[in-house]
């Protein structure tokens, strides 16, 4: 096993904090734990590529990492009727 899965291994574990957050906060920790969750998903996304020598799978990070953005702001818009 070379350091990249180890890297991997670890973002995944990033990821269980986010979760909580999104399935047990208030409204607006779980707009942050998306977006967290979102930014740690597309690193990861990025880690695992190089993990296994298959670079091309990197665009799929760049997508990734772009409807996480957008979905952040369909949250932050549906939220903003309670607030």
């Amino acid at each position: 096993m070379n350091s990249w899965i180890w890297a991997g291994a670890g973002l995944l574990l990033a990821l269980v904090p986010c979760g909580i957050s999104i399935f047990r906060g208030e409204p607006t920790d779980r707009l942050v734990g998306l977006e967290m969750a979102g930014v740690v998903e597309s690193i990861l996304l990025i880690v695992l590529p190089e993990a296994f020598r298959r670079p091309d799978f990197t665009d799929l990070a760049v997508a990734a990492a772009l409807l996480a953005f957008g979905s952040g702001l369909v949250f932050a818009r549906f939220l903003e009727r309670w607030l």
